[in-house]
């Protein structure tokens, strides 16, 4: 992928399309762009048994809802071979390498590992997690059946650049710590890789990619114009860890890539519509959220708009949130901790859904309660006036296992 140029860009801009384009080179140049700032060293022995437990240690906003680091990348990588005992100690060698290297905290590195059906079949075990399917009738998704996924994030761009090179070998000291081992003759580099980005104002800056409207919030930190991640609408890691098996302490990942047709949705749509859709009629009504939602603190308040969901579909406009809400568990928790992010990758607007869910099933059914096809005909379309239906298309998905720690490194249970 061609470097962005940096005459031609703002330097936020400029570091994220590094990030983006990956490799040695785009390393070098963010190196030579970012300030010379210590990033913190680490301890593997601090860093806690499960993989996804970020949350202790990510910043959080006035209201206390958590703040994901800035800067994403999501590696596809495959098996050279059937592993052996000597692949496995390497292939921990080298994660732990990136441990000693990033402290655990979003000015250094966090990471996930997490394995697919077909790592499963090439090991020769049956995979604890299914195959992913089309949820809707409306999709049709390219599969992910790469072996393995590394989620790398970091409010710093070079980490996340610097940690997938050292990886590969293409590094052999990040931040100054050597490697003991790298994924090389165990793991080759996949298809596709992934990128994308969180941030206040950041989404707002990509106005000059096609589908980007300069009509899309200048504040708003994800491209639909409204904030995420309140935290009543979060899992708890509690609630996403298994709890029983050979994988108790770890979890499961669904990652769904999707398109966002925003000048659709920012250009047809008022502010009104907008709201309406995605969070519920009866916030748009009572004028709930004026700006990107900033107001609602730590709790969108969509509690008390789910029961009206069906009245709302019949009288011909219904939520996303408030669609959504109905997969909660009896005591209204979240079955879903989402860790999401804007992407341009393609050089068009979407997002990455990234979500942690103790089942494959839970994020199955939450995915088509939010679908609302029970909803279809009762006053709205599949799509039309059905949550944000008609606005975002799904291009991929993909299922995998996030082990513990300490199985981690190419599990054969």
């Amino acid at each position: 992928m061609e470097l962005p140029d940096p005459d031609a860009l703002p330097r936020r801009d400029y570091l994220r399309g590094l990030v983006a384009a990956g490799g040695v080179a785009a390393l070098a140049a963010c190196l030579d762009t970012v300030e010379e700032e210590t990033v913190p060293t680490g301890d593997p022995g601090e860093r806690p048994s499960r993989q996804h437990a970020w949350n202790d240690i990510l910043d959080t906003d006035e209201a206390g809802n958590i703040r994901p680091p800035e800067h994403h990348v999501l590696l596809a990588v495959n098996l050279t071979g059937a592993p052996g005992e000597s692949d496995r100690e390497q292939v921990e060698a080298a994660f732990r390498s990136l441990e000693r290297a990033y402290g655990y905290d979003p000015e250094g590195l966090l990471f996930t590992v997490g394995y697919g059906p077909s790592y499963f079949e090439q090991v020769g075990v049956e995979s604890p997690i299914p195959e992913p399917e089309p949820i809707t009738r409306q999709e049709d998704p390219v599969f992910d059946e790469f072996d393995t996924l590394v989620q790398l994030a970091s409010d710093n761009p070079e980490v996340v650049l610097e940690a997938e090179e050292a990886l590969f070998g293409e590094v052999t000291e990040p931040n100054g710590v050597e490697m003991d081992a790298t994924l090389e003759g165990v793991f080759e580099r996949g298809q596709p890789r992934r990128t994308g980005f969180v941030g206040p104002g950041l989404p707002a800056q990509y106005t000059d990619v096609a589908g980007v409207p300069d009509s899309i919030p200048e504040d708003a930190p994800f491209f639909m114009g409204f904030k995420s991640g309140f935290t009543n609408s979060q899992a708890p890691e509690d609630r996403v860890t298994i709890r029983d098996g050979p994988y108790a302490g770890g979890t499961t990942t669904h990652v769904e890539s999707l398109d966002l047709q925003l000048r659709t949705w920012f250009e047809q749509d008022d502010h009104f519509l907008r709201v309406a859709q995605l969070f519920s009629p009866g916030h748009a009504e009572q004028e709930m959220i004026p700006g990107i939602g900033e107001e609602l603190g730590a709790s969108t308040g969509i509690e008390q708009f789910v029961d009206q969901t069906t009245e709302d579909a019949a009288d011909g406009l219904v939520g996303h949130a408030q669609k959504a809400a109905r997969a909660r568990d009896e005591d209204g928790t979240p079955p879903l901790l989402r860790r999401d992010f804007n992407t341009v990758d393609g050089d068009f607007p979407g997002i990455h859904f990234l979500a942690h869910q103790r089942t494959i099933g839970d994020f199955v059914r939450v995915r088509e309660t939010m679908a609302g096809t029970d909803l279809a005909g009762r006053g709205v379309g599949q799509a039309h006036n059905n949550g944000i239906g008609q606005y975002i298309f799904v291009n991929r998905r993909g299922n995998f296992l996030v082990p513990p720690r300490t199985q981690r490194s190419l599990p054969r249970e």
